[in-house]
Formats: structure tokens, sequence, C-alpha cells
């Protein structure tokens, strides 16, 4: 997109390729062969394949590794090992400069969101299954890149997650995490759990607060913004020498979770939902265009959240709208999105799953 600075890859370039074989209905490994290496083997784009085992396997594996040798790590799976890769990135004691790495994602899981963003803000068609994997793999071949905003979640146990996609609870992360037994079926996994889970629809009790988008620390306005000004975290610089040298980043915005939540932040006066989700980038799934003005590094969480007493019918309306990204234009009034810098959710009792880029978390407190 116009505005952004882009990186370029090296000619010729060494990519190491992180691939999950069980990700989504298991073809990854054999999509990889077909599709992806020609490709990459024309552009000039050398790869040595690392196939995990087991879970938190690529996780340990960026940990740990130098990664000097390769110019770029690919992702060749579902959101959840580039998840892993992320977190893993993070832990490194020089995680700034490991940060720096340019990351792709190739989609070879069920939930391939990012790839779907990835191929939206490019500006292709909407497209799924192997043409979505080619037209990402073309955007690896191109060698831009650029970017892309991180969430830091951390719950009231004291974890600490970075993430690239969304955190939700309630019926979206319901449905993700019920439709798990039905991977084989690949993206219609979501469909079927989407109707599993309406015909038991729960409601969630819970105080959701965030910082709307508009307000700096004071909550004041900010200056205006030329269109392609940098867009600042509006983190209050820690004067130097109070970190430790590789701590990962302080959360500026955010209080810890035991306190009242500052007094410029905006409390929702309801407290029943049916679900909250915040998304940093436009897709939810190959099939869900939830947040179609998001942009890759806009420096902004999409909050959804939708209140009780919605019916069923115009849930499933909503979801249907929500594969043109149309859902916001029927103005339903139990569903509400505000762009945001930060949020918490406190849950009334440990009630519904929590995700995290499609990872399963315990229900508890968490603020982003």
């Amino acid at each position: 997109p116009p505005g952004d600075s882009y990186g370029v890859l090296p000619r010729p370039c060494h990519a190491l390729v992180l691939l999950n074989p069980q990700s989504g209905s298991g073809r990854a490994l054999d999509d990889f062969q077909a599709v992806v290496q020609p490709m990459l083997a024309e552009a000039e784009i050398a790869t040595t394949v690392f196939v995990t085992e087991r879970p938190h396997h690529a996780h340990e594996k960026v940990r740990d590794e130098d990664l000097s040798q390769w110019d770029t790590l690919v992702v060749m799976s579902g959101d959840g090992l580039l998840f892993e890769v992320v977190n893993g990135l993070m832990e490194r004691p020089d995680w700034k400069e490991a940060m720096k790495k340019p990351l792709c994602i190739l989609p070879g899981g069920s939930g391939n969101a990012l790839a779907a963003s990835i191929n939206y803000y490019a500006g292709y068609d909407h497209v799924a299954k192997k043409k979505l994997l080619t037209n990402c793999t073309f955007t690896l071949c191109k060698g831009l890149y650029t970017q892309m905003d991180l969430v830091s979640l951390s719950t009231a146990s004291g974890k600490r997650f970075f993430s690239f996609l969304g955190f939700g609870w309630g019926f979206i992360s319901d449905v993700d995490i019920d439709s798990e037994k039905y991977r084989w079926l690949g993206s219609a996994r979501f469909t079927l759990g989407t109707l599993q889970c309406l015909a038991k629809l729960r409601v969630y009790q819970g105080r959701l607060s965030y910082l709307p988008m508009a307000t700096t620390e004071q909550g004041s306005s900010p200056a205006p913004r030329g269109p392609h000004a940098p867009v600042t975290n509006g983190h209050i610089l820690q004067p130097a020498g109070t970190e430790a040298p590789g701590s990962p980043p302080p959360d500026s915005l955010l209080v810890p979770l035991g306190q009242p939540v500052p007094a410029h932040w905006t409390v929702v006066p309801e407290e029943e939902f049916v679900l909250v989700y915040a998304i940093y980038q436009s897709h939810l799934g190959t099939n869900l265009l939830m947040a179609p003005a998001a942009r890759l590094h806009d420096g902004c969480i999409h909050l959804f959240y939708m209140k009780a007493g919605i019916s069923r019918v115009t849930l499933l309306k909503l979801f249907l709208a929500m594969s043109r990204g149309t859902h916001l234009d029927l103005n339903c009034p139990h569903l509400c999105y505000v762009p945001v810098r930060a949020f918490r959710l406190e849950p009334r009792v440990a009630a519904g799953i929590m995700t995290v880029d499609g990872e399963a978390l315990a229900c508890e407190p968490v603020q982003g």
C-alpha cells in the first residue's frame, strides 16, 4: 500500500521454512513440494525445511537457534505456528534484532487468517486453498517486506503473549476450539462449528474496558497526523538505563490488572456478552473479513463485542455478511465496533474459552 516503506530480501536468498505436517487437513508438506518449491527455486530462494514434530517445537527452534544463516523465516502452516515463532523470537535476549528478521506466512492450516489478510491488503481477489497459497508464495518471491503490528497481552496469572492476529472470548472462540475435532474438513470445520455453537448459544458475564484510538495518555486529543506520518504507539519512553538489556518491551499504556483502569478509559456499561473479539488484521479466517478497515501496521486494535439479547437468526445473518465484510452495514444494535489502542477484559467467573491467535487460553482477566 502507498505510504508504507519496504525492505527487500537479498538475491540469492536463504529461507528457513517451518512446516507443520499435521496442520489443516494434513497436506502442508505435499503442497509445499508441489506448489511452493518450484516458484521459490525460480526466484533464487533456497530453502531449509524444518518439519515440526510436536507442539512448541518451532518455538524452541527460533528461540535457541542462530538465525544469522537465514534471510527470512517462512511459516507454512496455520496461524498457530506463526504464534509459536513470534513468541519464541520475543523470548530471545536479542529479541530487538531477532524481530527484524522478515517473516512470511504461507497458508497450510484450516485457519489461515493472516495469509487471507495479506492477500486482501495486496489487492488480490478473495481466494482460498491453492490459489491463496500461490498468491502468498508470489509475495515471498517478490521479496518485499514491511512492518506489522504486534499486540502485547498479559493475564492475571502473570502470562505474557505477543499476538499478531486477535484475542477472543465467547462465541467465536467456542467455534474455533469446538471445531478442532473437524480439522479434516479444512475451513468447512468453522461453518459446522458455527451451526453447533448457534444451537447452544451462551452468554458470558464480564467487564470490558478500552482506551479509545483518538486519545493520548492524558486523555487529550493528539496532534493531527498527515496521511503518511509515522504512527507512534504512544509509548511513554523510559528514562535511559531503566530497562535491563534484552528485557521485553514495557506495556506503557496499561496499569497492573489488579488496579482499576485509568480515568480516561471507557468502561462498557453492559456486562453480558455473546462475544468479545479484538482483532488487529482484516481477516478472522479465509472466509471471514471481520475488520475491513484494518491494515498491517495501523497501530490499532479493532475491538468488536456483541451484547446479550441477539437472536440466533440475526447472529447467523451477521456471520454470513462477514464473509463479504458487510456485517457492520446491517447496523445491528447488538454488535459494537470501536478502534482502540488498549483493552481489558475481566470475566465475572472463569467461564468459556479464551483464544489468542486461535490457541486456547484459560479464562481469566486479560489486557492488551
